[in-house]
């Protein structure tokens, strides 16, 4: 399974969201430090759920970054997000 496919599927589950859209952008970033040659790196994501309502912008990030989990994140160079309620 594809990181990108891992991250729509952790993030699905987590906050059964409205729109959810996860890019893997690694193609723009290859030959830059930190990107590995397989690709799968970089990622642009935009989430809108309900359960965002009400969440500050750091506790919305909180909260997917704990949604991914630890081990998937730590394999990601870098993770855009744009997340807002429903």
């Amino acid at each position: 399974m594809s990181v990108a496919q891992e991250i729509h599927d952790k993030l699905s589950a987590a906050f059964e969201p409205v729109d959810l859209q996860v890019v893997d952008d690694s193609a723009s970033h290859a030959g830059h430090a930190g990107a590995p040659a397989g690709g799968e790196s970089h990622f642009n994501v935009r989430i809108r759920a309900a359960a965002f309502a009400g969440q500050t912008r750091v506790a919305r990030h909180r909260a997917v970054h704990t949604a991914i989990g630890a081990e998937l994140v730590a394999r990601i160079h870098a993770l855009a997000l744009d997340i807002d309620a429903a």
